[in-house]
């Protein structure tokens, strides 16, 4: 499958107006933003802004070439999305009548969800995983009838290094 989008992990000085700063940069070139998420790192001064961006409409180097330019940009990283681990967080209100309730509540456990209100006429259910399982989950909601849905856009950080231990054969002395 071909890569449809450009994941950008920039790590900023977590500083008033440097979010502002970074969406105006792809707003007056024209490049839309998929998802944005943003919050601190383990350290207090800096903060993470994970960007998805369209790969047809947004030539990544000169993206990443016009953030360094921006003063309070530490780090830029391209995340491949077959080198990286992308989750996103759902919260999804759902209209269920007596006779669909118990259907939603076992596509919730079947897509590993939780349930997180309860009304007479409604279900809030919270869902996070990769992109596409959300995607799909929110299809088979639709038909139950979304009330409200909010989801937070793409967190990703790079999947770890794996290298196995090679074992070695170990001789024993018998008897």
């Amino acid at each position: 499958m071909a890569t449809t989008h450009h994941t950008l992990s920039v790590t900023v000085e977590n500083k008033a107006g440097v979010l502002a700063r970074v969406a105006g940069l792809f707003s007056r070139r024209g490049y839309n933003i998929e998802s944005l998420a943003v919050a601190p790192t383990d350290d207090e001064r800096f903060s993470r802004i994970t960007i998805v961006v369209d790969a047809e409409s947004s030539p990544i180097e000169q993206i990443t070439k016009q953030l360094f330019k921006l003063i309070n940009v530490v780090k830029i990283s391209e995340l491949d999305p077959s080198q990286a681990v992308e989750r996103e967080l759902m919260l999804a209100t759902i209209r269920v009548d007596p006779g669909s309730r118990s259907q939603v509540i076992e596509m919730v456990g079947v897509f590993e969800g939780k349930i997180i209100d309860v009304g007479s006429d409604a279900l809030t259910i919270m869902l996070a995983g990769q992109p596409t399982k959300l995607d799909d989950f929110e299809d088979l909601l639709r038909p139950y009838g979304i009330v409200e849905l909010q989801r937070t856009g793409r967190v990703a950080l790079a999947r770890l290094e794996r290298n196995t231990p090679r074992l070695r054969s170990v001789k024993g002395k018998v008897g």
